[in-house]
């Protein structure tokens, strides 16, 4: 590589570094040309995250998605972080019509949608996080498989169900609302927040649904880690030590959902670390 491409997957190392606070547990236990290659994948994946959770005006949040577009459309190396994305794609085969699903998926959040059922919501989660998932995949490789990138987008799907149960609290406050209506039906919830912004569960129906999705997270867990077996060593410590954390977050809150009620739950960097160690041992074995 150049120079000025060094500099570029450096500049998306960094941004990985300082923002991926669960993946790069797993990032770093990849050889050095997937671990920058990833990097870069995520670096524009959190551009894209960053622009819908932003403070702009909404008109300015979708230019600014458009003008993205355009730029995958003609692989338009605007910036370091393009740049590594296009070289990387070049060299793997990493999807990058993804992007546009990941675009997709911001662009409902900017629509305010709500989701009355299950499959609706299976639709957003697989353009926000399956893309990924998929995405990821192109930088692992994979044995031939004709359901690897299946298992890739069940994986992605699966995390994105954690944290929308992570962070009910916190998206209603923002004034999103990912469960389904058919859910909240079903368990007679109403979600609503206290003068403390505390989610407020008068009969339990809350704390039941919450584990009763935690259960069916779980299922998409097992069919996604079927992936794992499909990937070299180093790449299959990897996804198993970023799922695992996820998956850590998920059986703490299937055992007390009333963890995620008044704050937002997460792994401290020793128990990362151990999820990642034992991630990197199970595949040394």
């Amino acid at each position: 590589m150049n120079a000025a491409l060094d500099a570029a997957y450096a500049a998306c190392v960094d941004i990985t570094r300082s923002e991926a606070r669960n993946f790069y547990y797993g990032i770093r236990l990849l050889p050095a040309e997937k671990r920058s290659v990833l990097c870069a994948v995520y670096a524009l994946a959190r551009r894209i995250d960053d622009i819908g959770d932003g403070d702009l005006p909404a008109a300015e949040k979708h230019q600014r998605l458009a003008a993205l577009r355009g730029q995958l459309a003609r692989h338009e190396a605007a910036d370091p972080v393009l740049a590594a994305v296009f070289d990387a794609a070049g060299r793997l085969p990493v999807p990058l019509a993804a992007f546009d699903e990941l675009v997709d998926g911001v662009e409902m959040d900017l629509a305010g949608r709500r989701y009355e059922t299950f499959d609706e919501l299976v639709t957003y989660c697989r353009c926000v996080a399956g893309s990924v998932g998929r995405l990821c995949l192109g930088v692992f490789g994979s044995r031939p498989d004709p359901r690897a990138a299946e298992y890739a987008d069940k994986l992605g799907i699966a995390l994105q169900q954690t944290n929308i149960l992570r962070d009910i609290r916190e998206d209603l406050a923002n004034g999103r609302v990912y469960l389904p209506q058919e859910d909240l039906d079903r368990f007679g919830v109403k979600l609503e927040l206290d003068d403390d912004g505390r989610l407020i569960d008068r009969d339990g129906g809350l704390a039941a649904l919450v584990r009763d999705s935690a259960e069916r997270a779980q299922g998409w867990y097992e069919e996604g880690l079927r992936l794992v077996p499909l990937l070299d060593r180093r790449s299959a410590a990897c996804c198993s030590a970023m799922a695992g954390i996820y998956a850590h977050l998920l059986g703490r809150i299937a055992a007390d959902p009333t963890q995620v009620f008044d704050r937002r739950l997460s792994l401290s960097g020793r128990q990362k670390l151990g999820v990642a160690g034992r991630a990197l041992l199970a595949r040394s074995a």
